[in-house]
């Protein structure tokens, strides 16, 4: 008869992958940096994703090297809300390698308005970096066991800021109440 314990990292292990595969995206959170939106493909037990070169999803900044660590974030497909949050092992399979070329080809079916989609692969393998996020213990956050808040961060400053004084150009605002008539 299996422990309460290994029973829950069955659950774990089931959830993490059943909501990997139906999520588009992930937020990948390194030793460095906040967490980014990356798109992904669950395969062979692991969520797989290429960036870091022209045109490719930016990989920089998170601090993901072979052998490290990273936190992964998935949402609900329907609800859009956080699912379930699990640590990681950062594997980066040798391009050109067997194991790199099985996760290299899934990525490619999944890969959207790619510029060069014939030579889609030898451009990843000389510009880019494939990274397998291996789960690596139970879920830290799952349903029953998420924390009392909301788990957001204030945006990073950008010179794209919407706040800022009202154009002189503009009508004042009205003030809200019942409409006075003229008598």
């Amino acid at each position: 008869m299996e422990s309460s314990a290994a029973g829950g990292d069955l659950l774990d292990a089931a959830l993490i992958e059943e909501a990997a595969k139906k999520s588009a995206l992930v937020w990948v959170r390194g030793p460095q940096g906040p967490a980014r939106a990356l798109w992904h493909v669950w395969f062979d037990g692991a969520v797989c994703l290429v960036g870091g070169g022209a045109g490719e999803q930016p990989l920089d900044g998170l601090g993901l090297v072979h052998g490290g660590s990273a936190t992964v974030t998935v949402r609900s497909k329907d609800k859009g809300a956080r699912l379930v949050v699990w640590p990681a092992r950062v594997v980066e399979p040798a391009p050109g390698g067997e194991d790199w070329r099985r996760a290299a080809g899934e990525l490619q079916g999944k890969r959207l308005n790619a510029p060069d989609a014939e030579q889609l692969l030898q451009r990843w393998a000389a510009h880019c970096r494939l990274l397998r996020l291996e789960p690596a213990g139970p879920a830290a956050q799952r349903p029953g066991a998420m924390p009392d808040g909301s788990g957001a961060v204030p945006p990073l400053p950008s010179p794209a800021v919407t706040r800022g004084p009202v154009p002189s150009g503009l009508p004042a605002r009205r003030r809200s109440g019942p409409r006075r008539t003229a008598r």
